[in-house]
């Protein structure tokens, strides 16, 4: 069934893939037809656009890439954390990571500095949180105690957490001047506007989507049998430090590179288990695939919709992503 699934599902979603980028190219205020893009293709690839195809292309596909790059980097940290905590409602943000790139990136906004220094304040915000968190909870993570109980504590302590960070926000928002709400507003939203996505953000999402993929067979017999997964040859512990390390650097590398985005890392871990089942080794990249596009497509929607002016990628996420998780939750509920 496995085999089957996934030889129809991650085709026709990496098909998918392909045309939301392709969609995204030609899409904006000033369309790009196709015959253009073909033309426009060699020049990217020699590294220098002589033309308006050309440049429409550079920018195009580079704020695409970065969409997809954000989009799959949610989706499957949604994915690692709704195993960890065994609860449908996790998402990326919920043990106030986020918060802690927010406060990062607020602070370096209203300090008013360069784009890379806000992203790099906004990873160390978050790396910093996740620390906190996994010292304080270093005693579950090592696999003593009880599933549901370690997952109940560690989420306590992220909301606490997270309930901190927010003041802190609030604060920041108070106090800073009129000329950077704006900006600190849209990051909080999130916006890929200024997304470059670097070599390092490639990495983390391949190097850790590698890494889950081999521990797959495991997060399915600790999903199923949690409290007696060390029977069954599990190391317990070393697993939940995985999940919850892979979800805490994806998080702040997505939340880095275009702010919090939402409804991603729920709905999308959501949808590709209602439709495909509850298997890692195929929910794993398909998630991946389905949230990528799932930000391309929302985000050319941002930025055409009411062209010229942009809107940030996280309303619209958020406008798709709550009618289908009510649509997938009443589906679930007749079954």
């Amino acid at each position: 069934m496995r085999s089957w699934r996934g030889g129809i599902a991650l085709p026709a979603l990496a098909l998918l893939t392909i045309l939301s980028l392709l969609f995204a190219c030609v899409t904006g205020s000033v369309p790009l037809p196709v015959q253009d893009l073909w033309h426009a293709l060699p020049e990217l690839w020699q590294g220098q656009p002589s033309t308006l195809a050309g440049t429409l292309l550079e920018l195009r596909i580079q704020r695409a890439a970065g969409g997809f790059l954000t989009g799959a980097t949610l989706a499957l940290s949604g994915v690692l954390m709704q195993a960890l905590l065994r609860n449908p409602l996790a998402d990326p943000y919920v043990l106030g990571i986020s918060g802690g790139a927010s406060v990062g990136a607020l602070s370096m906004i209203l300090l008013y500095g360069s784009m890379w220094m806000v992203d790099v304040a906004a990873f160390g915000g978050a790396v910093a949180v996740a620390l906190i968190l996994f010292g304080l909870a270093y005693r579950d993570f090592k696999g003593h105690g009880s599933s549901d109980g370690s997952a109940q504590l560690l989420l306590l302590t992220g909301v606490i957490i997270a309930s901190g960070c927010g003041a802190i926000i609030t604060l920041i928002l108070s106090i800073a001047p009129d000329s950077r709400l704006r900006s600190m507003v849209f990051w909080m939203i999130g916006d890929l506007s200024n997304v470059k996505p670097g070599i390092s953000s490639w990495l983390i999402l391949i190097s850790i989507a590698v890494l889950v993929m081999k521990n797959a067979r495991a997060i399915n017999l600790a999903a199923m049998h949690a409290d007696h997964a060390a029977t069954l040859g599990v190391n317990i512990g070393r697993l939940r430090q995985l999940l919850f390390l892979g979800a805490a650097l994806l998080t702040a590398s997505a939340v880095s590179n275009a702010g919090s985005v939402g409804f991603v890392g729920l709905i999308m871990p959501h949808a590709c288990r209602f439709a495909l089942g509850p298997d890692h080794r195929l929910l794993i990249p398909a998630s991946m695939l389905a949230g990528g596009s799932f930000i391309v497509m929302a985000d050319t929607i941002a930025r055409t919709v009411v062209a010229p002016q942009q809107l940030p990628v996280g309303v619209i996420t958020a406008l798709i992503g709550v009618p289908v998780f009510l649509i997938q939750l009443h589906q679930l509920r007749k079954r």
